[in-house]
């Protein structure tokens, strides 16, 4: 089978399939762009992939305007030099190419280029969002190049505090890109050790949504769907960089997870926030490095529900055979049982509870979370 071609207008306009970077131009176009700005992290300014979207434009007369200063976890510091560079541009929208970094600054970029508050003052916090002026959020085109954090379908971005070292939800309807192109081909290129940690951090998105206890019979099919997806792919993909159709179905997958996760995310991104805004560790690993902890913490709450998706998934044996399985996956792809591996150590433990505590994603863990648990938590990752 090939890489599938689609276009899909859920959550957003999508246009699916291998060569579609070709699109850029008339996407742009279709989403009321003439002068777009291309955000993407440092990594990948210089890559082929790269150099095409932005030949794509230019041959289109749209210009090549490139911003590249995105650090692995963005922060306010990237964000203030990207909207100095789209007004000095004179711009009229971004285009958010890359990873989960560079899909995340791209799209605060546009969102905060007519803003004149704050970002803090955009938290995702009640209804802070109703504070932006929505007149002043500029349009967004997303292209992912890797397949974990479905960042291309979220109506929020995560931004890192450099102050304070917290990572912030920042929320609002219209940071949903007007249009994603989903090519598989802009995969092809990642490393194993990449494609591993990105497709793990899709995996975390569909379990935690999955276990959140909040009703949203839609997230929770779609959540079951792109664990599969994962399970079913990601081995090939992590063997073979040039297997489209695994490649396809990892991208379909990390959407799904981001689409999934309006249900709730839970402990494992508790943990996890808190640990990269600090540590700066990459953030699909630090999940995946979390999950087994975090499984067997809530084994009270979700055993029944993964005893019925154990068997749809393949897996024998219910909930233990799944946590079982989860194990092994991670160790499939060299991923460490500690985080201690990652460079994480137990001196920042209070500042570690305490971002763990106020993290957003503590509301959909299935059982409730507390300063003591998180650390115990902490005590049985790190």
């Amino acid at each position: 089978m090939t890489s599938p071609v689609a276009n899909w207008s859920y959550p957003t306009s999508i246009r699916f399939g291998a060569g579609r970077i070709r699109e850029l131009a008339e996407a742009c176009k279709a989403a009321g762009i003439s002068c777009p700005l291309l955000v993407a992290d440092r990594g990948l300014a210089a890559l082929p992939i790269t150099q095409g979207a932005l030949d794509v434009l230019e041959a289109a007369g749209m210009g090549r305007a490139l911003f590249a200063d995105v650090d692995p976890n963005p922060s306010e510091k990237n964000l203030e030099a990207g909207v100095a560079a789209y007004r000095a541009g004179g711009h009229d929208g971004v285009i958010a190419f890359g990873g989960g970094s560079a899909l995340d600054l791209g799209k605060v970029v546009a969102f905060m280029s007519g803003q004149t508050r704050p970002l803090w003052d955009f938290e995702d916090i009640g209804d802070w969002w109703t504070r932006a002026d929505p007149a002043g959020i500029a349009p967004i085109v997303a292209v992912p190049t890797t397949a974990g954090t479905g960042s291309e379908v979220g109506r929020a971005s995560v931004i890192t505090n450099s102050q304070t070292h917290e990572k912030k939800i920042i929320f609002h309807p219209k940071i949903l890109p007007s249009i994603v192109i989903c090519d598989p081909e802009l995969t092809v290129g990642m490393p194993p050790f990449l494609t591993a940690g990105t497709g793990l951090d899709a995996f975390a998105h569909c379990v935690e949504a999955y276990s959140s206890p909040h009703y949203h019979p839609m997230s929770q099919g779609i959540a079951l769907e792109g664990m599969r997806l994962v399970i079913d792919n990601l081995p090939r993909a992590y063997a073979d960089g040039g297997d489209l159709e695994a490649r396809a179905n990892m991208m379909s997958a990390a959407a799904m997870g981001a689409t999934a996760f309006q249900k709730g995310l839970g402990a494992i991104h508790a943990l996890s926030h808190p640990v990269g805004a600090i540590f700066n560790t990459h953030h699909g690993t630090t999940n995946a490095v979390c999950m087994p902890a975090v499984l067997e913490f809530n084994a009270p709450a979700i055993a029944d529900r993964f005893d019925r998706a154990a068997g749809y998934l393949g897996i024998s044996g219910g909930f233990k055979g799944f946590q079982a399985f989860v194990q092994a996956f991670n160790d499939g792809f060299a991923i460490p049982h500690r985080l201690s591996e990652l460079g994480v150590s137990t001196d920042r433990m209070d500042a570690l509870v305490e971002g763990a505590i106020k993290d957003p994603s503590c509301g959909g863990n299935p059982v409730e979370l507390t300063r003591d648990n998180l650390r115990q938590l902490f005590e049985a990752t790190i």
